[in-house]
């Protein structure tokens, strides 16, 4: 067992602060205990006086390759659609060991940042067949959980997105453990109505829930509207895709009327605040997305905290601030139902995913202070070390399971023959 003892508890929603100890089952990946504790005869005691212990961090939606691609050099695209298409022939450069390195470095950037679940998703035409097993075994190496779905489209012709679709379904119904299966959908515009009915196949074969684009941009409704003759929320509605155990990314781009058929469905929505900013595609109404709404992120490393921040930040200079302590609680609702167990409350029986952050609170911290610290101080540069599962994978800001140095060099000499390869696309 694992005692941790004397550390400055904090759960998310309902907020709470206090001093209390935990006893962790590594055998069990669990905590068992909570209150003030005394040392059994086969506890590793560690003392968390004047530290914070925190639930990991959930990061609803992420591209997992997004650390190679960051690396691209040349213009800016002009436009969205330049964007899409610069990252499509970036995506169809990859090749299997490149992929995995890439999702290897998301995942420990991810870590390291007090991120613990990934809901990830890719698209590597070129390296279909067994790629979701690649990514899962570079995020079981590093030691976060995952939840991982191919991003299924018509970009790149039918034969790719059948070979897609029977990778989702293999892999789906094979994941186990702190690695799951999910299905994932690309944009409205570019899904045929044989991509739709395919997915809705994978869903119901797999249980698995769904993730999608909507809305990210108004090219997506206009595209939608030309190829398919129908808007996006309504082609995805008539496939039966918009269910509680759905993920909706962007949502910026949605009438009224259309964010209010997505929120009455019981689908999440996940905030990208600070890819609206960086492809300048507008100012996602997360005010107006409701109880079920929670955070990802498009940058590498899926820094919650940093998208907690910007989020906040920007609901509120558009006059519409968000609960932000709910929109990370929420990442914990959706772990849960994804891995079957209780993620997030730091309580007898939740699983053991937790931060230790060396953090220096300029004020008190306390209940009513919480979300202000999260939005103003609190954040990735104070994790210390970080548990999942029950195990330690950071430990005083040192990686355990994998060389941070050994991946770097491995992604530095792979990245320039990717790149080429997109450049000739």
């Amino acid at each position: 067992m694992i005692l941790l003892r004397g550390g400055t508890v904090v759960e998310l929603e309902p907020a709470q602060v206090e001093i209390a100890d935990l006893r962790i089952d590594p055998s069990l990946g669990r905590i068992v205990a909570r209150g003030t504790l005394e040392p059994a005869a086969d506890d590793e005691v560690i003392d968390l006086a004047g530290k914070l212990v925190m639930p990991g961090l959930v990061c609803g939606d992420h591209p997992l390759t997004r650390a190679l691609h960051q690396l691209s050099t040349g213009p800016r695209p002009d436009d969205y659609l330049q964007a899409v298409e610069h990252r499509a022939r970036f995506d169809a450069a990859l090749d299997g060991e490149s992929l995995e390195v890439a999702a290897a470095m998301a995942a420990l950037d991810a870590l390291c940042a007090g991120t613990t679940t990934l809901i990830g998703r890719h698209a590597s035409p070129s390296a279909v067949e067994g790629s979701l097993g690649r990514i899962a075994r570079a995020l079981t190496t590093v030691g976060v959980r995952g939840a991982l779905s191919y991003s299924v489209s018509d970009r790149y012709g039918p034969e790719v997105r059948e070979r897609a679709l029977a990778e989702t379904v293999t892999f789906a119904k094979a994941a186990r453990g702190r690695i799951r299966g999910r299905v994932g959908a690309d944009a409205s515009y570019a899904l045929s109505s044989e991509a739709l009915a395919g997915l809705a196949r994978a869903v119901a074969e797999t249980g698995a829930g769904l993730t999608l684009e909507l809305a990210e941009d108004p090219v997506d409704a206009r595209l939608s509207q030309e190829r398919h003759g129908a808007a996006p929320v309504d082609r995805f509605l008539e496939a039966g895709l918009l269910t509680p155990k759905t993920l909706v990314a962007h949502a910026v781009h949605l009438s009224w009327p259309e964010l209010s058929q997505v929120i009455s469905t019981g689908a999440w929505i996940v905030h990208h605040a600070r890819a609206n900013m960086a492809w300048q595609v507008g100012y996602a109404p997360a005010g107006k997305f409701g109880a079920r709404s929670l955070l990802g992120s498009s940058d590498p490393g899926a820094d919650v905290f940093g998208e907690a921040r910007i989020a906040a930040l920007r609901a509120t200079d558009a006059g519409q601030p968000i609960d932000i302590l709910r929109a990370l609680a929420n990442g914990h609702r959706v772990a849960s139902e994804i891995f079957d167990r209780p993620i997030g409350p730091l309580r007898e029986g939740a699983a053991a995913d937790l931060l230790v952050l060396d953090y220096r609170a300029p004020a008190p911290l306390t209940a009513s202070s919480l979300a202000a610290h999260l939005v103003s101080a609190l954040g990735a540069r104070w994790v210390e070390s970080v548990m999942v599962d029950g195990i330690w994978r950071l430990w005083r800001r040192t990686p355990l399971s994998v060389s941070a140095e050994a991946l770097t060099r491995m992604s530095q000499e792979l990245a320039p023959a990717v790149l080429a390869r997109a450049a000739q696309r």
